[in-house]
C-alpha cells in the first residue's frame, strides 16, 4: 500500500460562513500625539449621544433593535453588559434610562463575522455525552475561524461518527454568543462563560487577553485522563499579539464554560504545542516545535510550567526538509504513541504524515512515514493560503481513525483510515 492510499477522503466540507456573527467589544481612542488635554473619544461619543433629544434617542433604539434582534438572541443583555464594562470611562452623570444604556453599549460594541474568511485547522475529541440515539460516538470539533483584520477565533461543531464512512456534522446555529469574562489575576486564569449558548456551535472564543490581541490560533484538543482517573477536555493553542506567539492552555469546564491560562517557562513561548492524553512516568508530556524546525519532547511535573525539552525528530524526507511539527496530541495505541505530523517542503507546501513513538519512552521514534499521507492535490492548491494541508488532531475508534484537516487555510475536509494500514507504510527508524 502507498502512503497516499491509507486515507479515504469523505464527501463532506465545512466552509466559512460570513453570516455567522457575534457581538464583541469595540474600543477606540486618539493617537498619543492628539489625546493630550482633551476629553477621551469615549467621553466625546457619550456627550454627543446624550445631547440628542429624547425623540431621536428613542428612534435610534428602534432602529438598533430592528437590525440586531433579527440576528442575535438576547442582544439587549449583551449591550447592557458592555455598558457596565464602560461605565467608569463615560465621564458623565448617572445614566438612568435603560434606552440610553443600551445605546451606549451598542456604540462600544461591534458585530463581528468571526469565520467570514476561513474555517480551518480542526481538532477533535470525544464528547462527554458521547453516545446518543443510534449509539454512534459523539465528538466535539474545534475550528479556527478568521474574520476581519485576519483575527483568529475558535468556534465549535458537534457530530457523530460510526467508525467507517458514516460521518454526520450537526448543523451550526446561526447565532454566535459572546462570553461573559471573569478573571483571577492571582491564579492567572480567565474564565469564559456563555450561558446563552443553546449548543456548543454558538460558543465563540475570541481574543480576550493582551497576549491574544491578533488571535487565538490552532487549538489542539485532547481527552486527558489524570493519574487519579479524572477526565477532562484540555487544549493548547497559540496566542498571537501581533508580534510574538506563545502557547496557552484552555480547559473545558462544560460546553459553555472554559478557562484560559498562559503557560510559563522557557519552552512555552512558541507555537504548536500538543499535550499527551495522560502522564508518562508521573510527568505531563507535550510535543512542540521550539526551534521552528524539529519536533521536541517536553516534560514537566506541573501542567502550567514548561522549562525543559529535547528535540526528538528532525526533517528527513524532501516533503519535510523545511520543518516538521505535530498535527495534534499523540494517540495511544497498542504499538505506542501515534502522532500525526506536518511537513513543509518546496513552495512552502504543507503535507500531513505520521510517526510512532515508544509508549514507555516517547523520546524514541520507532517509525515514520517516508511519504505524506495527505497533501495538496491539483484542485486543492489554491485557497486563503495556497498549498497547505494541515490538521490539529484526529479521533480513534477501535482501529479506525477520523482525521479532519484543513485545505488551503480556508475550509475543512475529512478523511478516514485504519491504524493497520497506516503502520504498514511507516519506515522503521
Amino acid at each position: 500500500m502507498n502512503a497516499a492510499d491509507v486515507f479515504t477522503t469523505l464527501d463532506l466540507l465545512l466552509q466559512p460562513d460570513p453570516a455567522r456573527t457575534v457581538i464583541r467589544p469595540f474600543d477606540f481612542g486618539y493617537p498619543d500625539a492628539f489625546g493630550k488635554d482633551r476629553p477621551t473619544r469615549v467621553a466625546q461619543v457619550t456627550a454627543r449621544l446624550m445631547a440628542l433629544d429624547e425623540t431621536m434617542r428613542t428612534r435610534m433604539l428602534d432602529l438598533l433593535h430592528g437590525a440586531m434582534r433579527e440576528r442575535h438572541r438576547n442582544v439587549d443583555e449583551a449591550f447592557l453588559r458592555r455598558f457596565e464594562q464602560m461605565r467608569d470611562r463615560l465621564d458623565c452623570g448617572p445614566i438612568t434610562r435603560e434606552r440610553d444604556r443600551l445605546l451606549l453599549g451598542a456604540y462600544f460594541s461591534q458585530e463581528y463575522a468571526f469565520e467570514s474568511a476561513a474555517l480551518f485547522n480542526p481538532s477533535i475529541v470525544r464528547a462527554p455525552d458521547r453516545v446518543q440515539d443510534g449509539g454512534d460516538p459523539r465528538f466535539i470539533l474545534s475550528l479556527r475561524g478568521i474574520g476581519e483584520g485576519h483575527i483568529s477565533s475558535v468556534t465549535f461543531r458537534t457530530g457523530r461518527w460510526d467508525g467507517a464512512h458514516g460521518l454526520v456534522i450537526d448543523p451550526a446555529s446561526d447565532q454566535g454568543v459572546p462570553p461573559t469574562i471573569e478573571s483571577d489575576d492571582d491564579a492567572g486564569w480567565v474564565r469564559l462563560h456563555s450561558p446563552d449558548s443553546r449548543d456548543i456551535s454558538e460558543t465563540v472564543i475570541f481574543p480576550i487577553l493582551p497576549s491574544q490581541r491578533q488571535g487565538v490560533e490552532d487549538l489542539r484538543l485532547v481527552n486527558f485522563t489524570d493519574h487519579d482517573g479524572v477526565e477532562s477536555v484540555l487544549g493548547t493553542y497559540t496566542a498571537f499579539d501581533g508580534r510574538e506567539a506563545r502557547c496557552e492552555l484552555l480547559r473545558g469546564i462544560d460546553e459553555r464554560t472554559y478557562e484560559m491560562r498562559p503557560l510559563l517557562g522557557a519552552m512555552a513561548g512558541y507555537k504548536g504545542m500538543a499535550l499527551f492524553p495522560r502522564r508518562v512516568d508521573g510527568q505531563f508530556v507535550m510535543l512542540g516545535r521550539q526551534d521552528n524546525e524539529r519536533i521536541w519532547l517536553l516534560r514537566s511535573p506541573d501542567l502550567y510550567t514548561w522549562e525543559h525539552g529535547e528535540p526528538i525528530m528532525a526533517p528527513q524526507y524532501p516533503w519535510e526538509f523545511v520543518q516538521i511539527g505535530n498535527c495534534g496530541s499523540p494517540i495511544e495505541i497498542d504499538e505506542g504513541w501515534l502522532v500525526f505530523t506536518h511537513g513543509v517542503g518546496m513552495v512552502r507546501g504543507y503535507c500531513v504524515g505520521a510517526c510512532l513513538l515508544d509508549k514507555d519512552d516517547p523520546s524514541r521514534v520507532l517509525a515514520r512515514t517516508p511519504s505524506p499521507l495527505l497533501f495538496p492535490s491539483a484542485e486543492q492548491r489554491g485557497g486563503y493560503v495556497p498549498n497547505v494541508t494541515y490538521s490539529c488532531g484526529a479521533l480513534l475508534q477501535g482501529r479506525r481513525i477520523l482525521l479532519p484537516y484543513a485545505v488551503g487555510d480556508e475550509h475543512t475536509a475529512f478523511a478516514v483510515g485504519s491504524v493497520d494500514d497506516l503502520l504498514s507504510v511507516m519506515a522503521p527508524q
